[in-house]
């Protein structure tokens, strides 16, 4: 009986082993503080981690977005308005100086770096204008075909699929670091860029520069694309040979449209003493018959035309020449047309000379033979081209309220029995003159 009161007993062993449990799952102090560095740990990291996850987020986002938006660029429904004509349009601010070599900086009129400008087509006339942002221009090679003279209104399809690249084998067609420019507040300058090839290979024989907008960089109404007029780009070594427009009285006479170094007409003049361009001029001004004849046949009314005309648009500078005899003082421009004469003491100017004709004629030959000992001052500066019969000039600087005009050229030639020398000159009294 007492064993069986011990098992009914509530403080009895069978209660032991549910305490013993309880105790057991009670944490112990070291798994508190390991359980609390472990959390804290944790939180640090997802701390850290945060700033990363957003990154990535908003990029996946970004990207998603701007797929969607091409997606719908591409949309025909949503291109009407696009597809309107654009009002915009590039423009190179002047044309470019010519001939153009390989190797030699490409330049405008002004012998300034090139520009580009963004222009406004809508009206009578082009107005510049200006993007709210900046946007990347590029500056390429096209056929010198294209445009089409029927066809001034392309594409952007049509504008790249002419770009001319460089041949096989070559460096690039343009060299330079301003390929690709900034257009900003509607201007863009284009620093040194050159051709590194001819264009003698491309079925034109001709090149244009272009600029077009990086698509990248602007997502507006299409903005057309700007081109040059065609030119030729002649290998560098034609450089050489180069004609000079204009012409300076110093140059050789090869630097004359229609003359070519070192060829027949070359030396001929050559061989007639006639070596500058100053040369040159001065005959066709005293003895253009004497002229035609050194130049013969060779030389047709057409080429003689080109090279008289080039030539006269020389700088004749601001020196003179004069010309003294005991009755008479004659003035003359550096081509040996008479800007002023004094003959026994009354002044003259050219316009006023043709009643003494013969007279002049008569001294301006000697002059003419003489010139390399005639007296040079400094005079007034021409300013001007050569100057055809009469064109009006300035003043001569001595108060004579009279308008000069050039001298008009000698009728008949001064050379019929060959070059004249010093030695053949007719005596005073045969000239028709004394002192």
């Amino acid at each position: 009986m007492a064993g069986k009161r011990f098992l009914e007993e509530p403080g009895s062993d069978l209660d032991q082993p549910n305490d013993q449990k309880r105790m057991r799952r009670r944490p112990s102090f070291a798994s508190v503080i390991g359980e609390a560095v472990m959390v804290n740990s944790l939180k640090n990291f997802c701390l850290a981690l945060e700033p990363m996850l957003r990154r990535v987020v908003n990029e996946e986002v970004e990207t998603n977005l701007r797929r969607s938006t091409c997606s719908l660029t591409r949309s025909p429904s949503l291109r009407i308005q696009s597809l309107e004509p654009s009002s915009l349009q590039l423009m190179f601010s002047k044309n470019l100086s010519l001939p153009i070599f390989t190797g030699s900086k490409i330049v405008d009129l002004d012998s300034s770096p090139l520009q580009i400008l963004l222009g406004d087509t809508r009206g009578d006339q082009v107005v510049s204008t200006y993007l709210p942002h900046p946007i990347k221009i590029e500056v390429v090679v096209l056929d010198g075909d294209f445009p089409t003279y029927d066809n001034r209104t392309w594409t952007s399809e049509e504008f790249n699929s002419n770009i001319v690249k460089e041949r096989k084998g070559k460096r690039p067609l343009l060299a330079g670091d301003c390929l690709s420019v900034t257009l900003r507040d509607g201007f863009a300058p284009i620093g040194e860029i050159e051709f590194t090839d001819n264009s003698s290979w491309v079925r034109s024989r001709k090149f244009r520069l272009g600029a077009r907008v990086v698509p990248e960089s602007y997502q507006g109404v299409r903005i057309r694309e700007a081109i040059t007029e065609a030119f030729v780009v002649k290998d560098h070594r034609g450089e050489l040979y180069k004609k000079h427009h204009p012409p300076m009285l110093q140059d050789e006479v090869w630097r004359l449209e229609k003359i070519g170094k070192d060829g027949a007409f070359h030396k001929k003049l050559a061989a007639a003493r006639i070596h500058n361009v100053q040369d040159f001029l001065k005959l066709s001004v005293v003895d253009p018959r004497r002229l035609r004849e050194i130049l013969g046949n060779g030389m047709s009314e057409k080429m003689w035309e080109v090279t008289i005309k080039h030539a006269r648009t020389c700088d004749l500078g601001n020196k003179h020449f004069v010309f003294r005899r005991p009755n008479c003082t004659i003035t003359f421009d550096p081509i040996c047309q008479i800007v002023h004469a004094v003959i026994d003491g009354n002044s003259y100017s050219s316009k006023e000379l043709p009643c003494k004709t013969g007279y002049i004629e008569t001294l301006v030959r000697h002059a003419y033979v003489e010139w390399n000992s005639l007296e040079e001052i400094v005079g007034i500066s021409s300013g001007i081209p050569l100057l055809t019969q009469g064109e009006l000039v300035d003043q001569y600087p001595n108060h004579h309220q009279s308008i000069v005009k050039s001298f008009q050229p000698l009728g008949y030639s001064i050379f019929d029995h060959g070059d004249v020398e010093m030695g053949n000159l007719p005596s005073s009294a045969q000239l028709g003159y004394n002192n």
